[in-house]
């Protein structure tokens, strides 16, 4: 059974969230508190396995509750409750820096407190399940399972017994737990390519969710401002919440970070993020690229998808592309990243043990379609020596 701190100060949005995971299979609410103060208490007695977090509270707010709770409790899940706002949006971000894990927006414009608990219910349900499963001891991996019937791949020099051996790029970090799903290309069958791996690249094109805006943050801080190719980028998020995060990127990175808009000519060294409700797809003028904002159905539950974008990118630059799959929920990025494959660019995905939640990453790793498996921490470096190292050198033979 899941336990769950529900704070907030209001006793309206305390019930409703009671409520909303009232039912929800195996999910416990624990306990209440009214303010980040009080909630510090509670959690040391009742060790809840997630907390659900409101921001603007009395005599301590929920980020500087975050900040507290980091000291004494590092992985612990806290999931923030946000406005739909500029205001809320940046609050959000501020308690993700500060070591929040996800956050989810207060319903607005619903017609009855039955369809907020609903509202409530179906984006915060799944979110404590894979949040939940991906802390507690024994739980299941959370990539994907081996094929049935799939032969075992000999075990390197210095693996351990029983796990699964890790590909190629993978540090010791990212080597898979005895008894996880094998975590590189050998675990599913690769897809195809037109072309070899390691020509020239000119564009970048990263999906994340779950985890993506600290991941995001750690990975463009370590590019250079000279990075030389465009980045497309998309986050799952809402309306607002892309501005800001754009924003809070181009203040805290050394790249220009903007949300995309329709009509933007692709540059170097820019980071374009995708519009909460609006895909991000890529056209050309001639011999300019430029980004177009698509209000098409939600793919995989979302808008934007990662793979709206990624089929994109692979139908424009084909075997000059290079892709990343970070953190998130879900399996949004896999498909798009078999396209990819196809059209002969390369895959990249964040590695279980630094992943919040392994479920992208996992899937396309899972189908065999990631050329590397890296911890977050070397995705930069790799970004640098592949693509700008690559290319300087080219100019220079």
């Amino acid at each position: 059974m899941i336990t769950v701190l529900v704070v907030d100060d209001s006793v309206v949005v305390r019930r409703l969230i009671v409520d909303a995971l009232g039912g929800a299979e195996n999910i416990e609410v624990v306990g209440t508190a009214s303010n980040g103060l009080l909630a510090q208490a509670k959690i040391d007695q009742l060790k809840p396995d997630v907390i659900t977090m409101d921001i603007e509270m009395p005599q301590m707010d929920g980020i500087t509750a975050v900040r507290e709770l980091r000291k004494r409790h590092k992985h612990t899940p806290v999931i923030m409750f946000s406005t739909l706002s500029a205001a809320g949006a940046t609050a959000t971000l501020e308690a993700l820096a500060a070591g929040a894990t996800d956050y989810v927006t207060k319903p607005s414009n619903v017609g009855s407190i039955d369809e907020s608990i609903k509202a409530v219910r179906t984006e915060l349900v799944p979110k404590i399940h894979a949040l939940a499963g991906r802390r507690r001891p024994g739980a299941a991996p959370s990539g994907p399972p081996a094929r049935p019937g799939a032969a075992a791949a000999p075990t390197r020099p210095g693996t351990r017994p029983g796990a699964a051996p890790a590909p190629a790029g993978v540090s010791p970090a990212g080597a898979a737990r005895p008894g996880a799903a094998p975590s590189g290309p050998a675990a599913g069958r690769a897809a195809p390519r037109k072309t070899a791996p390691g020509g020239r690249i000119e564009i970048l094109a990263i999906g994340s969710s779950t985890g993506g805006p600290d991941a995001l943050t750690k990975v463009l801080q370590g590019l250079p401002a000279d990075f030389p190719v465009p980045i497309v980028i998309t986050q799952h998020m809402p309306p607002v919440f892309t501005r800001m995060f754009a924003e809070r990127l181009d203040r805290s990175t050394p790249l220009r970070v903007v949300e995309a808009t329709d009509g933007m000519e692709l540059a170097p060294g820019t980071a374009y993020i995708a519009p909460g409700d609006q895909h991000l797809v890529l056209h050309r003028r001639g011999t300019t690229t430029l980004t177009q904002l698509s209000g098409a159905p939600p793919e995989n539950s979302c808008r934007p998808a990662v793979d709206v974008m990624f089929r994109s990118v692979a139908a424009l630059y084909g075997p000059s592309a290079y892709a990343a799959v970070l953190t998130g929920m879900g399996h949004d990025g896999r498909g798009g990243a078999k396209v990819l494959r196809e059209a002969g660019a390369e895959v990249l995905a964040q590695d279980e043990a630094t992943s919040v939640v392994w479920g992208m990453p996992g899937a396309v790793v899972g189908a065999g379609l990631a050329d590397e498996v890296l911890p977050l921490d070397r995705i930069a470096g790799h970004l640098v020596a592949r693509i700008k190292t690559n290319r300087s050198a080219a100019v220079t033979r």
